[in-house]
């Protein structure tokens, strides 16, 4: 049986993925910021579950050390921990901002840095860094969830390079509103003293809750997908975008280049 480790395990889709890729015979080191969160995966036949914060080197590293004392050989790491911050540059805070780079970018870096040296000297593995449609185009009160999700898109395209010598090779899959815990705990900025922002975060807040109810089949290719992807990953690096909105979005950007795609948003959004 193979090994897969899945971070930001304990809910929404990471929870799904652990439970999807345990039913198809794999072994899912499930690892999570509280394992208290982790209930429905301790019981389950091939998931076992390890305390693990993306943010903190110490944290990864000791959760390594009883990951490989565990496992002789870890096959694939999936970088699906995340969070979102939805909030105006104007009034963004210090904090939120440094929470969101903290988990979505530079947990992936530290995550990857970590489990290399255990593909390099294995002479294989698959990094499966989990990104979004926001990666691959930029959409309004965006500013800090799509800089994070940019980032892992170009961190993991420049990984790719260094390792193909190694038998290492990266994977990123991006998709658009799904249902799950994820919407529910994003963090958006406060009402603010201008109208005009006001009502932009109402209009926005209300697309993507209607994207999202939209989406209900969604989750379900996004699991198929990974595990597709883990189960033979390409020997180079490949963005696999999933679902009919990310496709539609990003055959747009890159098809009507940026002037006219932000025209189509700005209609969409204040018209």
């Amino acid at each position: 049986m193979k090994n897969v480790i899945i971070t930001g395990a304990s809910g929404g889709i990471g929870k799904e993925m652990a439970l999807h890729f345990a039913a198809n015979n794999w072994n899912v080191i499930a690892t999570m910021l509280c394992l208290e969160h982790g209930k429905e995966l301790q019981n389950v036949k091939n998931i076992k579950c390890y305390l693990l914060d993306v943010t903190s080197t110490e944290s990864i590293a000791a959760a390594k050390q009883q990951i490989l004392t565990d496992y002789k050989t870890i096959d694939v790491v999936i970088n699906n921990a995340g969070i979102g911050y939805r909030s105006f540059v104007e009034f963004s805070e210090d904090e939120e901002i440094n929470n969101i780079v903290d988990v979505n970018w530079l947990g992936v870096v530290k995550v990857c840095r970590a489990f290399t040296p255990v593909f390099r000297t294995q002479n294989k593995g698959h990094f499966i860094n989990i990104s979004s449609i926001a990666g691959l185009v930029n959409l309004p009160l965006g500013s800090f969830y799509h800089s994070t999700k940019h980032a892992v898109e170009s961190f993991s395209e420049c990984m790719a390079y260094e390792l193909m010598n190694f038998n290492i090779s990266v994977s990123t899959v991006q998709f658009g509103n799904t249902p799950s815990n994820f919407q529910k705990n994003v963090t958006k900025c406060n009402a603010t003293p201008l109208k005009c922002y006001n009502e932009l975060m109402h209009k926005i807040s209300s697309i993507v809750e209607c994207k999202t109810n939209k989406n209900s089949d969604l989750k379900q290719s996004i699991i198929e997908k990974v595990l597709k992807i883990a189960e033979n990953p390409p020997k180079k690096f490949k963005r696999n975008t999933i679902g009919f909105d990310a496709n539609a979005l990003n055959v747009l950007r890159n098809f009507l280049g940026y002037r006219l795609f932000g025209r189509i948003i700005r209609y969409s959004v204040f018209k």
